[in-house]
């Protein structure tokens, strides 16, 4: 992978997939807040792909940028906030939207941002409300999703898990 100048730190034992020719991939942050609770955004009811579901931030990389570029310009656009530093690498997964668009690859990274985190700016047109998760409130990410489509869910139940275990 090339190395840009990035604005924000990566610990030194962080995947970074380097996408091959002609893959679509997609990045997703993991955001916690200061009580361990997982940001994420509801999509609105009219998006073509996955509408109405709760998403974690995140988007496609374009051309021209890696992977951990692509991430801190999806949390800035999606929130307003500033990646500052990218934590874990929580995995890639592979998956096939609702949407007709194919087969996509996904990064996704517990990370540190920078910002009011009680008032995230959210692209009104793509996420019509947004919620901080925790245990008690986990079963929420799964509404208007079948079984078998709770990677959302999974993901945040992970980070969530395993910060309280370095407590």
């Amino acid at each position: 992978m090339p190395h840009h100048n990035l604005s924000f730190t990566v610990d030194d034992d962080i995947e970074v997939p380097d996408p091959v020719s002609g893959e679509v991939w997609t990045v997703g942050a993991v955001i916690l807040n200061r009580n361990g609770e997982a940001f994420a955004h509801k999509r609105s009811p009219d998006r073509r792909l996955f509408p109405d579901a709760w998403d974690i931030v995140g988007g496609h990389v374009e051309a021209g940028e890696t992977v951990l570029e692509a991430l801190a310009r999806e949390v800035e656009e999606e929130t307003g906030w500033r990646l500052t530093h990218v934590r874990r690498f929580l995995g890639t997964t592979t998956w096939t939207g609702d949407d007709g668009g194919g087969l996509r690859h996904e990064a996704d990274y517990l990370v540190d941002v920078d910002g009011d985190l009680d008032h995230p700016r959210l692209e009104r047109s793509k996420h019509s409300t947004y919620d901080w998760f925790g245990n008690d409130n986990l079963a929420r990410l799964k509404e208007n999703r079948r079984p078998g489509e709770f990677l959302i869910h999974d993901l945040i139940a992970r980070a969530i898990a395993d910060r309280l275990d370095e407590s």
